[in-house]
């Protein structure tokens, strides 16, 4: 059974309360939001925000056992013209995809955030993440936020849950609309990490930040 966690609580992602053990093979964390309806009558119907204006981009950053990033990437040209920034190494993002390693991906994009279900899944086979690897921060941030003036405070049910390779919701942790998330432009959702006994454990953070530059985000790492 799925276990609601709260900011700050941690959870071993082997075995539920029963002990019997998670398939740790494929681990999904799903995320997921829905838009803020625009406020009634004819200004917020033509002026209020629409949920397709709202662009928000999974990440994860994978750290080593002193909480510092080894590979943050390169900056490459790619085939299209595009200048891309952190390729190749320890950030996963819309702009690399899948880790070198190949157990750790997005899966897709989904920018609109309506419906139920997950907007983005991040893909982890922690059976086989490289020693070298002892957490991965996930979050996500609002595509040019700060430029269109969009935060999480008109975001609502933000969630980020973590499904093993058999389909069992291990673990979800929700967050309510607050005000503190105005003008927040980024989130760190939840952070999996190896625990003293070295297995997987999963902690709920929920930490909101003013920028939407991962860059700026990547600073806390070195």
């Amino acid at each position: 059974m799925s276990i609601p966690l709260q900011q700050g609580q941690t959870l071993n992602l082997h075995h539920d309360a029963d002990g019997a053990l998670y398939d740790l093979s494929a681990v999904t964390l799903g995320l997921g939001w829905d838009m803020r309806k625009p406020r009634g009558g004819i200004f917020g119907r033509f002026f209020g925000p629409r949920p397709e204006d709202y662009d928000l981009d999974a990440f994860a950053f994978l750290l080593d056992k002193n909480r510092r990033m080894i590979d943050a990437g390169k900056n490459v040209q790619m085939p299209d013209g595009r200048e891309v920034e952190c390729y190749g190494g320890d950030v996963i993002y819309f702009n690399n995809m899948r880790h070198p390693s190949g157990t750790v991906w997005l899966s897709g994009d989904n920018r609109s955030g309506v419906g139920q279900g997950d907007d983005e899944q991040l893909i982890l086979r922690l059976s086989h993440i490289p020693a070298r690897i002892s957490a991965i921060v996930v979050g996500v941030a609002i595509y040019k936020g700060r430029q269109f003036n969009q935060h999480f405070g008109i975001i609502d049910n933000a969630f980020i849950h973590a499904v093993d390779a058999a389909g069992r919701e291990i673990a979800r942790f929700e967050l309510s609309r607050n005000p503190a998330f105005k003008e927040m432009c980024s989130m760190k959702f939840a952070e999996i990490f190896r625990n003293e006994q070295g297995s997987w454990s999963f902690r709920a953070l929920g930490q909101a930040y003013p920028t939407d530059n991962l860059l700026e985000l990547l600073r806390e790492y070195g």
